[in-house]
């Protein structure tokens, strides 16, 4: 399964998702992250950096911007808040019926967004990680066809 992460600048929320999935190392699944206004060839944040360090996750990467050849290359497209998911369906109509915030798709009853440590302190990036981190394992969790419940 391909997933693809998109949030804003692909420098904070996206790039850790990616980051926590690839860490898990599982083979049947490949895994991509960009932002919508991101500057190509720019770097993870400071903060998100250091607590993936902290994390004991080592993860390289340079920021994208979404392209059409990664839309169709998903075939799970995964949004950091509800404003990028419907960014996506209105400029990449091909990727409607894929197309999901992560929190609807793994826990569909609670807010649509994730939190955005833009800006924030290392504490503030921490609390993302650890949102970010109990999402992938409701996500891996809805795979695997159980339930954390």
């Amino acid at each position: 399964m391909n997933i693809y992460f998109i949030c804003t600048g692909n420098t904070c929320r996206s790039p850790m998702a990616e980051a926590i999935l690839r860490s898990k190392n599982l083979e049947e699944v490949q895994v991509k992250s960009a932002g919508i206004y991101a500057m190509e060839g720019g770097e993870i944040s400071e903060n998100a950096k250091a607590v993936l360090e902290q994390e004991q996750i080592s993860f390289s990467h340079i920021t994208s911007q979404v392209k059409q050849e990664d839309i169709e290359w998903a075939d799970l497209i995964l949004t950091m808040t509800l404003a990028h998911k419907n960014m996506i369906l209105l400029s990449f109509p091909n990727a409607q019926g894929k197309t999901f915030t992560l929190k609807e798709y793994v826990v569909p009853f609670s807010s649509k967004d994730v939190s955005d440590p833009f800006g924030g302190d290392i504490a503030t990036y921490k609390q993302t990680y650890l949102e970010l981190n109990r999402l992938i394992d409701e996500l891996l969790m809805k795979f695997s066809g159980g339930s954390t419940k």
